[in-house]
């Protein structure tokens, strides 16, 4: 009984958090969409909006054999960086990388999602603050929505120390997003789904919400404010990143 609950049945549009609610959620839901704003999602949505393929992979040195196998540039930290390997997860970064066919972009947390979710053929999108309305309209056109084909909205979140998930405001805020302009699917929204959107609608500067989270503070205390504000920049972007056989590029 409990594993049927916890899939939120009887709504067009659900919304739980990180790996276990991705995977929850994956086992019904036509569609994932992965919210990771800081920054998975927001630097797939700068790569592909650029015309590169990105390849999602976990966290780990395991991508830089990834990539050398299926012919791709592998992303390094943000502080290891040069001027001959620019790419990263850096947002900012990637708005001036050389454009390369294939990316492989690791990450603990939205990108060990999206791969995870790849591996049982379910499509996924990725959105973030920029494409959130662009997402929800397009998953609306494609007839998803319904009780037959519920979307599944998951918030990537944060990781403490020990590993275990840590919500986050930056990606509630933008899943809420997508949700909103998902409120009018035929399936309506998932009690968990419109809780998150109240977030949203009591957030009256969600740029300066995000700047001022934790993870916003995080970012800008370490030097990438820059990437801190091409993430909060909020409905810019048309670009719908979907995954199709482990490789997000524009639908």
């Amino acid at each position: 009984m409990a594993a049927a609950v916890h899939v939120q049945p009887g709504s067009g549009a659900r919304f739980d958090w990180g790996l276990t609610g991705a995977a929850e959620l994956g086992r019904v839901c036509a569609v994932l969409v992965v919210v990771d704003v800081l920054s998975f999602t927001t630097a797939v949505d700068v790569a592909v909006g650029r015309g590169m393929r990105v390849h999602p992979f976990p966290w780990g040195e395991q991508a830089a054999d990834y990539a050398r196998r299926v012919g791709a540039v592998a992303a390094v930290g943000r502080r290891q960086t040069t001027p001959e390997h620019p790419w990263s997860l850096s947002s900012a970064a990637l708005t001036t990388a050389p454009v390369v066919a294939d990316l492989v972009l690791p990450s603990p947390n939205g990108s060990a999602i999206s791969a995870a979710a790849s591996a049982t053929g379910l499509p996924v999108v990725a959105a973030c603050l920029r494409n959130a309305q662009a997402v929800g309209r397009w998953l609306d056109q494609q007839g998803y929505g319904s009780t037959d084909a519920p979307i599944g909205v998951i918030a990537s979140g944060e990781r403490w120390p020990d590993g275990s998930l840590r919500p986050c405001v930056e990606d509630q805020l933008g899943a809420a997003c997508v949700l909103d302009a998902l409120s009018g699917v035929p399936g309506g929204l998932s009690v968990e789904a419109a809780m998150a959107l109240a977030a949203l609608a009591s957030t009256p500067d969600v740029p300066a919400a995000v700047c001022g989270s934790v993870s916003g503070r995080e970012l800008i205390e370490g030097g990438f404010a820059a990437d801190v504000e091409v993430a909060v920049r909020v409905g810019v972007s048309a670009v719908i990143p979907l995954l199709r056989q482990g490789v997000f590029s524009a639908a």
